[in-house]
C-alpha cells in the first residue's frame, strides 16, 4: 500500500508531465506545478530538489507507460504487422491531445534538444525504445532494411502530429492515419 508521500509524489510527476506536455519544460515553474496539484511548493523539496529530478521522474514514467502500450500491441497479436496497425492507432485514439499539443514524445525532445545535451539525452531514450520495438517488427516480417523502415515511420508520425497540431485539422488525422495504416500493410510485399 502506497503512502501519502508516494501519492504527492506521483500527483508532482503527473501534473508536470501534463504541463511539460502542455506548455513545454523551459515554461514550466515549480509554482506552475504547484498551483496544478495544490502541493506547497516548498514541499516539493522534500521529493524533488530540481526540475531536472521531476524532468527524470516524467520520463521514466513515460517510459513505463510507452512500455505498457507496445506490451498491449504484442499481447493481441503475433504479428509484428498488425502490431504496428495496432501501434498506428495511437495517432487517432490521442487524436485531441495531438491536436492541441502535438506529441508529447515529439515536442519534449524538440525543446530539449536545443539546451542541455544530458537532459536531450535522457528524453530521447523515450524514443530509442519505441525505434528498437517498431524495427523488432519489421524484422519479424523478415525485411533487412527495417531500421530505416521503423525511423520512417516515426518520421511519418512526428510529421503528422506537427501538422495536426499546427492546422487543428481532425480530418487530415484521419487521412493521414489511413495512409499510415496503407504504407505499413504495402511495406515489404513483392
Amino acid at each position: 500500500m502506497g503512502t501519502k508521500g508516494d501519492g504527492n509524489r506521483q500527483r508532482i510527476v503527473d501534473a508536470a508531465d501534463n504541463l511539460f506536455y502542455r506548455r513545454g519544460y523551459n515554461q514550466t515553474s515549480f509554482q506552475d506545478i504547484s498551483e496544478a496539484t495544490g502541493i506547497p511548493r516548498g514541499n516539493f523539496y522534500y521529493y524533488f530538489k530540481t526540475k531536472d529530478e521531476i524532468l527524470d521522474a516524467v520520463l521514466n514514467t513515460r517510459v513505463e507507460q510507452l512500455t505498457g502500450i507496445l506490451n498491449r500491441c504484442e499481447n493481441q497479436t503475433q504479428n509484428g504487422r498488425e502490431r504496428l496497425l495496432l501501434f498506428s492507432n495511437m495517432l487517432e485514439k490521442n487524436r485531441d491531445d495531438v491536436i492541441e499539443s502535438g506529441c508529447p514524445i515529439g515536442t519534449l525532445n524538440s525543446e530539449l534538444a536545443k539546451g542541455d545535451p544530458a537532459l536531450h539525452e535522457k528524453s530521447r531514450q523515450v524514443f530509442v525504445l519505441l525505434r528498437d520495438w517498431i524495427k523488432r517488427q519489421f524484422v519479424a516480417l523478415g525485411l533487412s532494411n527495417a531500421d530505416d523502415l521503423a525511423m520512417d515511420l516515426l518520421a511519418k508520425l512526428q510529421g503528422i502530429t506537427v501538422m495536426a497540431c499546427v492546422f487543428k485539422d481532425v480530418d487530415y488525422v484521419k487521412r493521414s492515419h489511413q495512409q499510415i495504416k496503407d504504407w505499413i500493410n504495402e511495406t515489404g510485399l513483392t
